[in-house]
């Protein structure tokens, strides 16, 4: 075995996974090629064990299951006609004040990522649908093209969101609780959004015009408009009750949710064979590159912590003598940075087991980090330059908005992201009041009761 300072070692794997992407490599492929090129470097061909190991203690999951369950039903759903009508229930419903399309629109794609749990899901459905939608009405067009972006990437936080299913299996937490924990931030932040656009328009009124007096509808057109939240409403709150309050496995409810996007999609009269393959190839497709993703990262994560260099941070830490929120916000902050240049997978897989022992140790709440780390992955998919929900518009935005209309249209909706991760940081109770009335105070830490406001900006 190769004795070498795990600082070294952890600048060489680093860097050379980032020269792999830059040329080009997969991200698969990167991770692969770096974790089996330090272990064997590192430990010889014993080392090349830890690769079957980690593969079996991967897939040796039962909470994977979950997984193509979630994501057969989002694109079922997709796929079923809901988002048509959803956008129409809203156009009558809000479509006659200024800004309430754009309004609307954060709405619906609250409930998109309700139903989907992944983030481009909502930006593409609602490139197609709601853009040209707004800009016919004379909508600014990145005031509408920033609020789909910010709106779809939603699908990180409100559950069931993939993500935080990936992100339990990795550090053993309990879906049931990140989901619950997820929630009432995802609506604190869609009513941000709704709020800034709701201020915009007041302001300036050209920016988002209501629709004409032609197409208002009256209360009763309204009252009818609303059936179209029946079957999503319905199975979602279906699939969210049978996970956070225990009645099902996270893995079982996805399977009771795949069944009723069937049932969703067959009484929307969408359901054939030439769609039910389409959604059969694509939930393949999108999950076999999250195993192959899986694999590689999480050998790669254990050959990185296998050299200690998780205790070297922890030393740093001690070292250092940083504040414990000085810590968290160091950790957000690399997030933020990693977003811009790594898929969300990835960062999960390279961080998380590096990550959570040390916010554990320093007393804080595991299931509060959780939610500040997906918080700064919807940032990271509104940061150029390779934001994805950037790229997911761009591919349906038409040919007048340019891609730095888009980057420009993502800087006021980033800024508001930022503060509604500050305002969870500084008031964790945001994030753990739901969990705490349905689980009890099951893991709250005394420094995490009180926050002081001044600790988070002190040494």
């Amino acid at each position: 075995m190769l004795e070498l300072d795990p600082l070294v070692v952890t600048g060489g794997m680093f860097g050379c996974m980032l020269l792999m992407l830059i040329l080009g490599a997969p991200l698969t492929w990167a991770l692969l090629t770096v974790g089996v090129g330090s272990a064997y470097f590192l430990w010889g061909p014993a080392g090349l064990e830890l690769l079957a190991i980690s593969t079996f203690s991967s897939m040796d999951n039962f909470l994977l299951v979950a997984l193509p369950m979630f994501i057969f039903m989002g694109l079922m759903l997709q796929r079923s006609g809901i988002t048509d009508d959803l956008f129409d229930m809203i156009n009558k419903l809000m479509g006659g004040t200024p800004g309430g399309l754009g309004m609307g629109t954060v709405i619906v794609c609250a409930l998109i990522a309700a139903m989907a749990g992944v983030s481009g899901a909502a930006t593409v459905s609602l490139g197609i649908i709601a853009l040209p939608a707004m800009l016919e009405r004379g909508y600014d067009k990145k005031l509408a093209t920033g609020t789909i972006m910010a709106g779809g990437a939603l699908g990180f936080l409100i559950p069931p969101s993939v993500l935080m299913v990936i992100y339990a299996f990795l550090a053993r937490e309990s879906v049931g609780k990140l989901f619950a924990a997820g929630l009432m931030p995802g609506l604190m932040l869609a009513g941000i959004y709704i709020a800034y656009v709701y201020i915009r328009a007041k302001m300036n009124p050209q920016l988002a015009p209501p629709i004409s007096e032609e197409e208002r509808v009256d209360f009763r057109g309204k009252l009818a408009a609303l059936k179209a939240l029946i079957l999503p409403g319905a199975l979602i709150t279906t699939v969210l009750s049978f996970i956070i309050l225990g009645i099902t496995s996270p893995s079982e409810a996805s399977a009771v949710g795949a069944v009723g996007s069937i049932i969703c999609a067959a009484l929307y009269r969408t359901l054939n064979w030439q769609v039910l393959k389409e959604v059969m190839i694509g939930t393949t497709k999108l999950m076999g590159m999250l195993l192959w993703i899986t694999l590689a990262a999480v050998f790669f994560s254990k050959v990185y912590i296998g050299l200690g260099a998780g205790m070297v941070l922890e030393e740093f830490i001690e070292d250092t003598a940083l504040s414990p929120y000085w810590v968290i916000v160091a950790m957000l902050a690399c997030y933020f940075i990693l977003g811009m240049f790594l898929d969300d997978f990835a960062i999960v897989f390279i961080t998380v087991p590096l990550f959570v022992p040390i916010v554990d140790t320093l007393g804080f709440d595991t299931i509060w980090f959780a939610v500040l780390f997906i918080i700064s992955m919807q940032s990271a998919y509104l940061t150029p330059p390779f934001g994805y929900n950037l790229f997911y518009m761009r591919s349906v935005a038409p040919p007048s908005v340019s891609i730095y209309d888009l980057y420009k249209a993502a800087i006021p909706f980033v800024c508001l992201q930022i503060i509604g991760l500050a305002l969870v940081v500084i008031f964790p109770e945001i994030a753990l009041w739901l969990p705490e009335q349905i689980f009890g105070r099951y893991t709250l830490k005394p420094l995490m009761k009180k926050p002081p406001f001044g600790e988070v900006f002190c040494f």
